[in-house]
């Protein structure tokens, strides 16, 4: 592998000195440390297909905002992209600082513009029980909030370092209800109701009404997914 990567012009004034397979892995890519005279990348080979093109580009425009580690290349043909390799801590829970700061760094992802089909909730869930049936007729009362949203907000994809958290795996970002990613932290990081309070407050201050009803069909569905989501994996391993 190493002598293919000399091929990209990243590396070009650049020696590769060293390509490690990471101890820590995700679901939908091999990730491997990459190690140069200047600087250290991580390079992600695809292990499921996807809008590859659509998350390099929401990369670079949330990197703009200080939120995700700088993309360097994507190269669609062979299955793979490069970015900074940044290093942080993945949290199991969150204390009152983290519960701010996340809602800071959430704030700064959703005010992001761009251009996308919204995805469609109903389309990508099979499962249609009666709880989500009942979450998303709750949903429909309520005026759609569409963002830029990352969709897969969970803590093996957020980075905390002393001074920032970084999100990473864009793979799923697209428009979105902003009240999804406030879901998936809330189910993730099993907050509390005085957690997400606090959480929730920070995000939309005090003056602006939380649709709490919104937020709980939200996490059926965001629950809903993710169940679905493991079950296809399983199956496909």
């Amino acid at each position: 592998m190493q002598s293919k990567l000399t091929q990209y012009a990243l590396f070009e004034n650049d020696t590769l000195q060293s390509v490690t397979l990471l101890k820590t892995q995700g679901f939908c890519n091999e990730n491997y440390l990459l190690k140069t005279s200047n600087n250290q990348y991580l390079l992600r080979k695809f292990k499921l297909e996807n809008n590859r093109k659509r998350e390099f580009k929401v990369q670079k425009l949330a990197y703009k905002r200080k939120i995700a580690a700088k993309p360097h290349l994507l190269d669609d043909e062979n299955g793979l992209m490069i970015c900074d390799f940044i290093e942080g801590d993945h949290k199991e829970t969150l204390n009152t600082q983290d519960l701010k700061k996340l809602s800071i760094l959430l704030q700064k992802l959703h005010k992001i513009q761009i251009r996308q089909t919204p995805i469609d909730l109903k389309k990508s869930l099979t499962s249609q029980s009666k709880e989500i049936q009942q979450a998303f007729q709750i949903i429909q009362r309520y005026k759609v909030e569409n963002v830029l949203c990352h969709n897969d907000l969970n803590p093996k994809n957020i980075l905390f370092s002393a001074k920032e958290i970084k999100l990473i795996d864009w793979e799923f970002a697209t428009t979105n209800d902003r009240y999804f990613d406030l879901a998936s932290i809330c189910v993730e990081f099993e907050l509390n109701k005085r957690e997400e309070n606090t959480f929730l407050e920070a995000y939309f201050g005090k003056r602006t009404k939380v649709y709490k009803e919104k937020l709980d069909a939200y996490k059926v569905i965001y629950k809903a997914l993710c169940a679905q989501w493991f079950d296809n994996v399983e199956r496909e391993s």
